[in-house]
């Protein structure tokens, strides 16, 4: 982006802070801001009618929400972790895409990253076993981390519960199907929120990733 293009995006950028479990939009709201996140994660979902939770992503560093092709939001979004957010009327939004070009083209890569990451969840929900399920989760959240330490590391800010709400499974299965993986030794648990993955190799041939 030009200098002035710049100024002219940072003319309509506000910023907020969200604390963990606060809602930033509800499913079904009017939609009146877009946000680009500075800091932290952000879990999307929807209700179903009985009030089921299904999580349908996560969002951190980087990443938009609140982009709509209507006039509500199709998903809710919550802080899992102290979040910044950089907001911006998407009336202002939406004038600014038309003059500046490579924004524009940003955020239809994001569109389209997106489309492939509800494919991999469907494949995820409807074809793979619980255990290949979980071992693929984590290989895209490895994936989306571009780590270049030798060790394979996670930071999981997620609970067991959104995981299983993530895959369509049940806490339980999520519980059982971690322990299982570290008794196989395809895994190991630090802690509740770190997951080490000492053969990636195994757990990509062991998640169906090849």
């Amino acid at each position: 982006m030009d200098f002035k293009d710049i100024d002219r995006l940072a003319a309509i950028v506000s910023h907020r802070d969200i604390d963990p479990g606060q809602v930033i939009f509800e499913e079904g709201e009017t939609a009146e801001y877009a946000y680009n996140i500075s800091r932290g994660e952000v879990r999307l979902y929807k209700l179903l009618p009985d009030g089921r939770r299904q999580i349908t992503g996560f969002l951190g560093e980087g990443d938009f929400l609140g982009l709509v092709s209507d006039s509500t939001y199709a998903y809710g979004a919550e802080a899992m972790t102290p979040v910044e957010l950089c907001s911006m009327r998407l009336t202002n939004l939406e004038r600014l895409l038309a003059d500046i070009p490579p924004v524009r083209e940003k955020l239809l890569d994001m569109s389209r990253d997106e489309l492939a990451a509800a494919q991999e969840q469907m494949l995820l929900l409807g074809r793979k076993t619980a255990r290949e399920q979980l071992l693929s989760f984590l290989l895209h959240r490895l994936d989306q981390a571009e780590s270049d330490a030798p060790e394979s590391k996670l930071h999981l800010p997620m609970s067991r519960t959104d995981i299983a709400d993530y895959l369509g499974l049940t806490i339980e299965t999520v519980s059982r199907t971690f322990t299982a993986l570290r008794d196989e030794g395809l895994i190991e648990l630090p802690d509740t929120h770190t997951v080490v993955l000492p053969e990636l190799e195994a757990v990509r041939e062991a998640a169906g990733a090849f």
